[in-house]
């Protein structure tokens, strides 16, 4: 399996195939909008505005698995996200990252790169970074910020 074969729901439940994802940079987050972590929309925010034109897509999926941090509906999480941090990337519907219902995005984003301790997301705001080919490249920390990725997301772009 690879990352091109997955399909996703955008927020009105729409069918998306990440194949349309194929030779950009992605950098795809599991998201809450009741968390402490909750103003990393505001620096993955401002990557996406920076190098969106050169091939970086940011993909958020809001959960509700920690806390219940983000029980609105798919709409009010959209809201949300564009009134408090203008955030212009795209936000899918919600899923899980965990468990029996872990969408298999998930399930293979895990499997490619485990975390500190072992594979299942720990909270909101974990972050993996994709290259051009689909292969997940690495695997950011929830409390990493987005801007840590900088770096890493620029020499994937290829810029200098």
């Amino acid at each position: 399996m690879e990352l091109y074969n997955f399909s996703v729901k955008d927020k009105s439940g729409k069918d998306i195939s990440l194949e349309e994802y194929k030779g950009k940079v992605l950098v795809i987050v599991n998201t809450a909008s009741k968390c402490g972590l909750t103003p990393q929309f505001k620096d993955l925010e401002e990557l996406y505005k920076k190098y969106n034109k050169d091939g970086l897509e940011i993909l958020g999926f809001p959960c509700n698995q920690f806390a219940n941090q983000d029980p609105a509906s798919n709409e009010e999480i959209q809201e949300f996200c564009q009134l408090n941090y203008g955030v212009t990337f795209k936000i899918f519907s919600k899923i899980d990252v965990n468990g029996s219902n872990a969408h298999p995005l998930y399930n293979f984003l895990k499997k490619e790169k485990k975390g500190l301790f072992g594979s299942a997301i720990k909270w909101n705001f974990t972050k993996f970074v994709i290259d051009k080919n689909g292969n997940v490249i690495k695997r950011f920390a929830p409390k990493d910020s987005p801007l840590k990725m900088e770096s890493l997301i620029k020499n994937l772009l290829e810029l200098k």
